[in-house]
């Protein structure tokens, strides 16, 4: 369980670390009929993505309590959230191991050693990268960075909730945001509790957060589809379903096609580059899974944009 001091705390740990990622609006009627919606372009962040706010906050918050040691960092993960491990550590002069499965998208792997991490692919699933790099953990005593469910993760991911209150003049009232694991929705809805309302966006293909509310707690689901890749967990975190049912935040899903078509609308009509994950908060106001009523001010979080530019096109194939 995290809460807004959390986020205060990560906020102030990160000052100066990350970027202060803009805020544009949509003209009305790109999006909905009626009501403007503004874009936070997260995927101006530090390694393309969200993530690197929570593996700063997770890697100097340990290395505060001296837990940093020679072992370095180890993460799991499929792109985005070890690719912010790898930025983190290198932060902090620390070695980066990460376990990615063999399916992990080739740019991002290329990515991740770019930035000097150790890259180790273990089977064609998260959970068998998952399993080898806790392994790791133990053995090594290695600094173990959760992709999305640990309080200090989540808590660095709702510092951009906090720099959106700053940005927009007269508040918000609703954030929409992508979900896989829950990592950033737990950090926004920590952040905004009593201030504005979040609701948790997924392709049907990844329904972590829709298959938690309808089970009364996390369970397992199937993952397949085409933002995979980036809102690929096979289980809701722990700390996202506690946040999730202490703020009441809210669930749609949208389906694949409406996510490839929102991400190439986004580069057609606004030159915005951005993985299908992170498209999926504009197609459920594109497709109307999410439709805001007139005059509320409507925040969607373009989270991440680790991703290969060839398939910009309208003939590229649905995954």
């Amino acid at each position: 369980m995290i809460t807004r001091d959390d986020v205060e705390a990560a906020r102030e740990r990160t000052a100066g670390l990350v970027r202060r990622t803009p805020v544009t609006a949509v003209a009305a009627g790109d999006l909905t009929p009626d009501t403007p919606v503004l874009l936070k372009l997260e995927q101006l962040q530090h390694t393309g993505s969200f993530k690197a706010r929570g593996a700063l906050n997770r890697v100097l918050a340990a290395a505060g309590r001296g837990e940093l040691g020679p072992a370095g960092v180890v993460a799991a993960s499929g792109g985005n959230a070890g690719l912010a491990v790898a930025y983190a550590a290198a932060r902090q002069g620390a070695a980066a191991r990460v376990y990615v499965p063999t399916t992990a998208p080739a740019v991002k792997v290329a990515r991740l050693r770019e930035l000097g991490a150790d890259v180790v692919g273990v089977g064609d699933r998260y959970a068998l990268a998952y399993e080898a790099a806790v392994a790791d953990a133990e053995r090594t005593g290695a600094l173990f960075c959760h992709a999305y469910d640990q309080p200090e993760v989540c808590a660095g991911q709702g510092t951009l909730a906090l720099e959106l209150l700053d940005q927009v003049d007269g508040g918000v009232d609703t954030v929409l945001v992508a979900v896989g694991g829950g990592g950033l929705m737990a950090g926004v809805a920590a952040a905004l509790e009593g201030r504005a309302r979040v609701v948790g966006v997924e392709p049907r293909t990844v329904g972590t957060f829709a298959a938690a509310l309808a089970a009364g707690e996390p369970v397992d689901v199937p993952v397949s589809g085409v933002a995979a890749d980036s809102l690929g967990a096979t289980r809701l975190g722990a700390v996202a379903w506690a946040v999730a049912g202490r703020t009441g935040a809210g669930s749609v899903l949208v389906d694949d096609a409406d996510v490839v078509a929102a991400r190439l609308s986004l580069w057609e009509d606004h030159r915005l580059v951005v993985e299908h994950g992170a498209a999926s908060v504009v197609a459920a106001l594109r497709c109307g899974a999410y439709r805001p009523e007139p005059g509320e001010r409507v925040v969607a979080v373009l989270c991440g944009a680790n991703t290969a530019v060839a398939d910009l096109t309208p003939e590229a194939p649905l995954r």
